[in-house]
């Protein structure tokens, strides 16, 4: 049980630092970059550049104005990942797996905290050598976790890995059901 609570403190922390670089970001976006040009980090390949009256929908701007639907999709996700978190066998040999679902619940808490503050998300990130959406750390942190986390899965975990997490995700329910009940 220490085992358990001292990583969940380590996912905590780190989960408010991702937090706070993301916020930190943003707000440095809103005070520089807000009616003005963009700022050239590499010529026509990457610039900052404030997107006015920020990003309403989801990614690249699907679903434009519907800030509930979002905050509740978010909400679901950051909870699912808690009990994952929470449950998770074996801190040593999932590692990987926990730091980067502690990421995407970063990110989705990042963007769902500018939807729940203003309403829309803070992008500033362009990419324009290939004319890429304006986009966040946050939505990195999401969307460069959720690749990797793919691979690991379909890649990396062996079959015996399959069993395991599933066994140690549904346990809790089973403890309620009563297929665990004596006969």
């Amino acid at each position: 049980m220490v085992s358990k609570v001292r990583r969940c403190i380590f996912d905590l922390v780190l989960f408010l630092c991702l937090i706070g670089i993301d916020r930190i970001t943003k707000k440095w976006a809103v005070l520089r970059l807000a009616g003005k040009d963009g700022i050239t980090l590499i010529p026509k390949v990457l610039e900052l550049y404030y997107l006015p009256n920020g990003n309403t929908g989801a990614a690249f701007g699907i679903l434009s104005g519907h800030r509930v639907l979002f905050l509740l999709i978010a909400l679901i996700v950051v909870l699912a990942i808690v009990y994952l978190l929470w449950n998770m066998p074996d801190p040593s040999r999932y590692k990987v797996i926990e730091i980067l679902l502690v990421f995407i619940a970063a990110g989705g808490t990042g963007n769902m905290i500018d939807r729940f503050i203003s309403g829309s998300v803070v992008d500033f990130i362009y990419i324009s050598c290939i004319n890429f959406p304006i986009f966040n750390v946050a939505d990195m942190y999401v969307s460069i976790c959720t690749v990797i986390l793919a691979l690991v899965v379909l890649f990396r975990l062996s079959e015996d890995d399959y069993n395991t997490l599933e066994a140690a995700f549904a346990a809790p329910f089973a403890k309620h059901s009563g297929k665990n009940k004596k006969q």
